[in-house]
């Protein structure tokens, strides 16, 4: 069953920015990890409300899901593709917008946190060029990304294979030393990374000699990413786990996929709905027809009225862009451009004289443009 991300987080739904924020560290604090000694219920309850703050802070995210609920998410406008955190995703989330506060790893005892981030994996960006084609359709394309992946000597570990790490002796295997100090307020401890093994809590009597102990070697990989129908320029994909690997068996980073869709000078898109001049002669306007018009992907045959006005909008529906995650499509709106013809033959300028003189006059309003405009800007939405 759907749920209301609002109601997860216990907001209304014109709540702003800030409200998020707030309820998000109310609830996540309530349910943290750390706090409820691995309490399983509370683990999920962390979860679900990381989630829904990780779509409700992003006005892109937020305006998708407040348009087809988590349909919307699903596809590349939720840039990674919408699905369940585990549990270091949701501490990374919150870890990112709320580790800074001032003594609250402390509190928490967050020396493992702090050792997962720093040992987390490079996330790797990279832009891909598409054609309109590739949005009306989607496409599988490939990329190439240069990365560090995990040594299989040494199983990403770092150390000789026949050899293990032994526990840090400076810190007892916690990674981190701590310093209790007097102050005019009374004693505070500082908590800092273990300088002996850098924060890891474990220490290499021999290293890998392929990986050089870090548990990591640089390779090429030419990976498949699926684009969905109906993706925009700005939009993104995430490949979980796809970026670089964690130092020494750390967590592995993110591919960030941004998306560029190159110019097709045939159209204009207005989110879901493509536009296109069609250019017809004043007969083929006075006695409208049948017309050979272009799609991203082919063509089809749409009908003009007769009598229609330059300017005038004729729409095709559901053969513009398919929507990202529900399976609707955008209409095609063709533009009349009547064309005027500029070099005539003897017969055709004989033609035109003649018909001059049995035209009636165009009406005299100087409101028919401005009808005519509006009308556009309404059937496009602008």
């Amino acid at each position: 069953m759907a749920r209301d991300l609002y109601q997860v987080l216990g907001v209304a739904r014109d709540a702003s920015e800030a409200d998020i924020k707030k309820a998000y560290r109310k609830l996540a604090m309530e349910y943290h990890p750390d706090r409820n000694n691995g309490d399983k219920s509370a683990e999920e309850q962390f979860k679900a409300v990381t989630e829904a703050y990780d779509v409700l802070r992003d006005a892109d995210k937020r305006a998708r899901y407040d348009r087809f609920g988590e349909a919307g998410l699903k596809g590349a406008g939720a840039g990674a593709g919408y699905h369940p955190f585990d549990l270091s995703e949701a501490l990374r989330v919150f870890m990112q917008d709320f580790g800074g506060m001032g003594g609250f790893d402390a509190f928490f005892g967050g020396g493992e946190r702090e050792r997962r981030q720093r040992s987390q994996g490079r996330d790797i960006r990279l832009t891909l060029q598409l054609t309109l084609v590739d949005v009306a359709k989607g496409a599988t394309k490939k990329v190439k990304v240069r990365r560090l992946e995990r040594c299989v000597r040494c199983e990403g570990q770092g150390a000789e294979p026949g050899t293990k790490s032994s526990v840090c002796r400076t810190c007892g295997g916690s990674g981190e030393v701590r310093r209790a100090a007097q102050s005019l307020f009374g004693q505070f401890i500082s908590v800092t990374p273990c300088p002996t093994c850098r924060g890891e809590g474990s220490v290499i009597s021999k290293s890998c000699s392929e990986c050089r102990g870090e548990g990591r070697v640089r390779a090429d990989r030419v990976l498949d990413v699926e684009v969905p129908p109906g993706v925009s320029s700005n939009n993104y994909l995430t490949l979980r786990g796809q970026g670089e690997a964690g130092l020494r068996g750390g967590p592995t980073g993110d591919l960030l996929i941004s998306l560029e869709i190159a110019e097709d000078t045939r159209f204009e898109r207005h989110g879901d709905d493509l536009l296109y001049d069609l250019p017809i002669s004043f007969s083929q306007a006075v006695f409208g027809g049948e017309f050979t018009v272009p799609l991203p992907e082919g063509t089809l045959t749409a009908k003009v009225p007769a009598g229609i006005q330059s300017g005038s909008i004729v729409t095709v529906r559901g053969k513009g862009l398919p929507s990202v995650g529900n399976g609707r499509r955008g209409d095609l709106h063709l533009r009349i451009q009547v064309w005027t013809p500029t070099d005539l033959s003897k017969d055709q300028e004989g033609l035109f004289r003649e018909l001059s003189k049995h035209e009636t006059r165009p009406p005299q309003d100087e409101g028919v443009g401005r009808r005519i405009w509006n009308r556009m800007k309404e059937t496009l939405g602008d």
